[in-house]
């Protein structure tokens, strides 16, 4: 990597402005590789290091948002030691990332990635209640006493689901949007209620839709779609 003054790299490590940062400089209290450092001196963001009043410093993480479209038989980790993972699909994007929320391998869809572990927290705890969509098309033909029993809400580990809304597309296939997240929720309510899954993609998290992102293909978020994350 190219050197960099020291200034810029403390400023970049969120110690200082660039001025303020030459101030500590000029004060002595700034070290590089042991050696009291001087106005002007360049170092190597990753060899060298830079110690401010006694503190190691180190650069910050870039943030990284980018969303998947996640294809069937891929796990939803950040690794596995059989399984392909969802990670493995972004290895060209420099930075150690982790998906957000899961989806079992016979699910695909619209998964996120991050290295923003603030958010990632905020997006999976269960409290904030995020919006979670997904299109399901039923192996049998729903019937009007199924889709009253799944709005209603099911049983499941002894505590009922959230009321939903069934939205048919036609008589297999209907989209369900959720604020909760049990393990394989929505396979578990059909079979509940005697049907099942033969395909489930998840088409949308919150504010950041799935769209015509084509399975195994990955996009980075845009401003605006962050901003309606962070929100």
């Amino acid at each position: 990597m190219s050197k960099i003054r020291l200034h810029k790299f403390m400023a970049e490590c969120g110690v200082a402005s660039r001025r303020a940062a030459e101030k500590l400089i000029a004060a002595g209290k700034v070290k590089v590789n042991g050696k009291v450092a001087e106005i002007g001196t360049k170092i190597d963001p990753v060899s060298d290091k830079v110690v401010v009043n006694g503190k190691l410093l180190q650069q910050k993480e870039k943030k990284i948002y980018i969303k998947l479209n996640k294809p069937i038989g891929v796990i939803s980790a950040a690794s596995d030691s059989k399984e392909p993972t969802v990670v493995d699909l972004v290895k060209d994007v420099p930075g150690r990332l982790y998906p957000v929320g899961r989806l079992d391998m016979g699910s695909e869809g619209l998964v996120i990635l991050t290295n923003d572990g603030e958010l990632a927290n905020r997006l999976m705890h269960p409290r904030y209640e995020h919006e979670k969509e997904y299109e399901v098309r039923a192996r049998d033909p729903l019937t009007e006493a199924q889709v009253a029993k799944l709005e209603a809400g099911i049983m499941l580990d002894g505590k009922k689901t959230n009321p939903v809304k069934i939205n048919k597309l036609d008589d297999s296939t209907f989209r369900v949007v959720l604020k909760e997240g049990r393990n394989r929720q929505i396979r578990r309510m059909l079979e509940a209620v005697g049907n099942h899954v033969s395909r489930l993609v998840r088409i949308r998290i919150k504010n950041i839709q799935l769209g015509k992102l084509k399975p195994g293909k990955y996009e980075l978020l845009t401003l605006v779609e962050i901003r309606g994350l962070l929100g």
